[in-house]
């Protein structure tokens, strides 16, 4: 829920910490308007809170049965997508809150390789593994939430794009540092809660650069690690930042972070902007093919699920409809059932149906 439409009696589901891994709010707390506004002022744009506050019936049990069985004889069961488990969440957030506070420690390349090692564990146990991006929070902290949601989306990429292991592991590694040049620029222009100025954004675009610096005296590192740090703001039509190389110069692992960075920055809330939602910044992605290479394009979109099957949404009719299965080869156009109606509408392969989308 957004930290602003939180309400005094509303019991948090997860622990905040501060950037030193300080314990500020334990979950199940019950919330005041002090803990609430305290939220606000730390930048902390939504928490998870307990289920079942309310004595409302579950949705499904407003159904007439005929729906409902039309819901469970549709029913497809997504493709896996990549979980990480409560203590792991624990342990990956407070590891990367120490990497980007300490980059300059001695077990800088320990406590990577450790995040590296549970986000790997995470994709491997998965045969036909996805991404569900709301299944991944393990911070409430833009930074290192958006370092562990790119690690883990460019890793579960690059497995779709048939890269190796060794490879696969690396990119995970270049994603969890891929904003680590960042603990360098100053703090005024990193926490600034309004848009930055011409003058303040060429100072940020400096962060890629800073970080390949960063990890440039570490013999650990290896280089394509390194070089998608530098690049993951590169463009394939040579006007990205910071050199400004064209896309024969970019390496892949920065062509695959590009997008997920890009993705992910669309769909997360800030200070100074509302999130964009997940259909909005795939299409925004979609649009972008005079910048992000192709082939790493589709392997993002087959690699995410937009709409999870179960998931309640909203069609262009005004109708509200379940989600019973999704066509990987169009993520935009599920099969969905009307709750109302009771009817099938399958949006990618059923005509009569090409102009209703999910709003």
């Amino acid at each position: 829920m957004h930290t602003r439409m939180l309400q005094d009696g509303m019991e948090i589901d997860q622990t905040i910490v501060d950037h030193t891994g300080r314990k500020l709010i334990c979950r199940g707390t019950i919330l005041d308007e002090y803990m609430i506004s305290s939220m606000l002022k730390l930048g902390i744009m939504g928490v998870y809170i307990g289920e079942g506050q309310d004595d409302e019936p579950a949705e499904d049990d407003k159904l007439p049965p005929a729906i409902k069985e039309t819901i469970d004889k549709n029913t497809i069961i997504d493709r896996a997508k990549v979980k990480l488990t409560e203590s792991v969440k624990q342990r990956v957030g407070v590891g990367i809150q120490h990497l980007y506070s300490n980059a300059e420690s001695e077990d800088f390349t320990q406590t990577t390789n450790s995040i590296a090692n549970d986000l790997m564990k995470a994709i491997l146990e998965n045969d036909d593994i996805a991404i569900d991006i709301d299944t991944l929070k393990i911070s409430d902290e833009y930074t290192f939430k958006h370092s562990v949601d790119v690690a883990t989306m460019a890793m579960v990429v690059a497995r779709k794009h048939g890269l190796s292991e060794k490879q696969i592991y690396e990119i995970g590694i270049s994603g969890l540092l891929h904003d680590i040049g960042k603990s360098k620029i100053p703090n005024e222009i990193l926490n600034k809660p309004s848009r930055l100025t011409d003058e303040e954004f060429m100072i940020m675009k400096q962060h890629s650069l800073y970080g390949y610096r960063i990890l440039d005296h570490k013999p650990d590192i290896s280089n394509p690690i390194r070089l998608g740090v530098l690049q993951h703001h590169e463009k394939i039509n040579g006007k990205g930042y910071p050199l400004g190389v064209p896309k024969e110069q970019i390496s892949l692992f920065a062509q695959i972070l590009s997008i997920v960075d890009i993705y992910d920055a669309l769909v997360t809330e800030r200070a100074y902007k509302k999130p964009f939602s997940k259909r909005d910044a795939v299409e925004m992605i979609m649009a972008m093919t005079d910048e992000l290479d192709i082939s790493c394009m589709r392997s993002f979109l087959d690699s995410v699920i937009l709409y999870p099957v179960g998931s309640t949404v909203l069609l262009s009719s005004g109708e509200k409809a379940r989600v019973v299965a999704n066509n990987p080869e169009s993520i935009l156009r599920p099969r969905v059932v009307g709750l109302n109606t009771g009817k099938v509408y399958d949006l990618l392969n059923n005509l009569n149906y090409a102009s209703l989308i999910i709003q």
